[in-house]
């Protein structure tokens, strides 16, 4: 078998929900709804409902002003939650 006749390995493909844009689920950032709130996935495996987010500063501030985050997630973001989230976009 020579390597053009492997098959391509799938790369799985997301959504951010803010710009709509598609990307590998490697390149967007995973937040996820959890029992203790909301909460970055940095390894794109927790449980609970999750939404992505790309890595343009306009996505990461709008999900924090507008309510597109906490739709997707099907919950309400507290101001601790957005504070969080707020970090993340700063370092």
């Amino acid at each position: 078998m020579t390597k053009q006749d492997r098959p391509h390995r799938h790369i799985p493909v997301r959504t951010c929900v803010v710009c709509r844009e598609k990307a590998g689920k490697r390149t967007l950032t995973r937040i996820v709804r959890t029992e203790s709130g909301i909460v970055i996935d940095a390894s794109g495996k927790m449980n609970g409902r999750g939404a992505y987010l790309c890595e343009r500063p306009e996505c990461w501030e709008r999900a924090m002003t507008t309510d597109i985050l906490a739709k997707a997630l099907k919950t309400l973001l507290t101001p601790e939650d957005r504070e969080r989230l707020r970090q993340k976009t700063l370092s």
